[in-house]
């Protein structure tokens, strides 16, 4: 605990928090089969989106997972229907927090969803964490309105961050980070998360195609295939060097990235 207040004082961070793991199981999870793909000739009632996934996200660790990461973060009740969306979704399978099942009304408090669109309020400041996400020389500005005047998409995206990270939570969540940016400005988001990594916290994102220098600033992967079903979950490594090797054992040819 010690180590993880010394590196929340050095982040500029005010409050403390206690860092969390989150292990998942045998985790299936599929949506009411949408009426065009039943249009287009599908009989099934429902839509498998995850296959059995199974792994864990641990603090301090940076986490990039292929195919979304809502599912853990939305109230769900396991094992039965929950209506979002106008959507019914069907979640099984086992999820704990460091240890514990997880419990929704406690999970909220310490877990921050970042979405992929930016929605704020056209006059919100934010104070407590402008050091940890680099927002200090824009401390006085209006958000203002997309492409009008006011932030620009990547200083948007920062503070979508810095947003989740006011409620102070141990998980935090952040769907396509980088989406829209410029190679210099998903640089800068991806500075901000890592900066959000090193404060202790579990961070896990959702990137479609990253790019060399953003997928290597991650630390683990959660990779899977069209259908649900994990390909690889563990660390990267340098270079890549561990994701890698794992492909080139399973029999894959020479691998580069």
């Amino acid at each position: 605990m010690e180590a993880v207040e010394s590196q929340n004082k050095n982040k500029g961070m005010i409050l403390p928090f206690e860092p969390h793991s989150i292990t998942f199981n045998d985790v299936k999870y599929s949506v009411d089969m949408p009426q065009e793909m039943k249009d287009q000739g599908v009989v099934e009632d429902r839509l498998l989106l995850l296959k059995g996934v199974s792994g864990a996200f641990r603090p301090a660790s940076c986490s990039h997972s292929s195919n979304g990461c809502e599912w853990c973060r939305k109230n769900y009740s396991y094992g039965r229907a929950s209506r979002t969306e106008n959507r019914r979704v069907y979640i099984e399978g086992d999820l704990k927090v460091s240890g514990y099942p997880k419990k929704q009304e406690t999970f909220a408090r310490i877990s921050g969803y970042c979405e992929q669109k930016d929605i704020h309020s056209p006059h919100m400041f934010v104070d407590e964490v402008m050091g940890l996400v680099e927002l200090n020389p824009l401390k006085d500005a209006l958000f203002g309105l997309p492409g009008v005047n006011g932030l620009s998409t990547e200083q948007r995206k920062r503070l979508t961050i810095a947003v989740e990270l006011v409620a102070n939570p141990s998980i935090i969540f952040m769907d396509e980070p980088t989406s829209g940016l410029d190679a210099r400005a998903a640089a800068v988001v991806m500075r901000t998360v890592r900066n959000t990594v090193d404060t202790g916290r579990t961070v896990v994102c959702t990137i479609h195609q990253p790019s060399i220098d953003i997928f290597e600033a991650f630390d683990e992967l959660f990779l899977m295939k069209r259908g649900g079903q994990e390909l690889y979950v563990g660390p990267i490594g340098r270079n890549s060097c561990e994701l890698i090797e794992y492909f080139e054992v399973k029999g894959c040819s020479k691998c580069t990235l």
